[in-house]
């Protein structure tokens, strides 16, 4: 059985350094003020990771990933973008099975804003084969995913799936798109916004572990898909 210890992780000056950052998103000022990203959010951050790694393990064995292996870094890849902001204004990372250098294996994805946190799961952004795979598994087990996404304890904690649609669908997949219309999709992700008095409290990996759960029987739908 595994034993919860509440710890708290972030504090006031984790999301005002967040906040601050997203005023003064330039080199200079990063790297003034770069031991208090390490003390007030970096370290915290990762020990957070750390944990919550464990966590989700208790909901899927599959997760066997380090910290390293999950977190994002917050130096931004400006090369094809116009706006050359050196840093995100977020810390991210993703627990899955295949951690962040696999986007396609469902998991979970949690960011830490200035003034919030976001839970994510499912697949967001699944290229033209996996999606392919997607459509033709929930069209097959069609009333399986009806009973899924309705779920009470999903709907509770995600609502629904959300995801781009997309305006045509492929013919082998009309007739059941109009019986199931999330066939239209082209992602399929769902969120929960965590507060942020939970986000300062101790009680944010049993929160975060609690609202993972609600998600992962669908996870494991989409990853039978692909």
């Amino acid at each position: 059985m595994q034993v919860r210890i509440a710890m708290k992780y972030f504090t006031k000056k984790s999301l005002d350094f967040l906040k601050e950052l997203e005023q003064n998103n330039d080199r200079e000022w990063f790297h003034a003020n770069k031991s208090r990203f390490q003390n007030d959010l970096e370290v915290p951050f990762r020990d957070l990771i750390e944990n919550l790694i464990d966590e989700f393990q208790a909901i899927d064995p599959k997760i066997v990933i380090t910290a390293k292996e999950a977190i994002f870094r917050i130096y931004r890849d400006v090369r094809f973008s116009s706006d050359k902001s050196p840093y995100k204004t977020h810390m991210s990372a993703i627990i899955s099975a295949g951690g962040r250098k696999n986007l396609i294996v469902p998991g979970f994805y949690v960011e830490l804003q200035k003034d919030k946190m976001m839970l994510y799961a499912g697949i967001y952004n699944p290229d033209t084969k996996t999606l392919e795979k997607i459509r033709y598994y929930i069209a097959e087990h069609g009333i399986e995913f009806k009973k899924l996404i309705a779920d009470k304890d999903f709907v509770k904690v995600f609502g629904e799936i959300q995801g781009e649609k997309s305006k045509i669908i492929p013919k082998q997949f009309k007739e059941d798109a109009a019986e199931q219309p999330l066939l239209y999709n082209k992602a399929f992700y769902y969120m929960h916004e965590v507060p942020q008095k939970i986000v300062l409290g101790e009680d944010l990996i049993s929160y975060l572990g609690a609202s993972a759960a609600a998600a992962q029987k669908l996870n494991v739908f989409f990853r039978n898909a692909i």
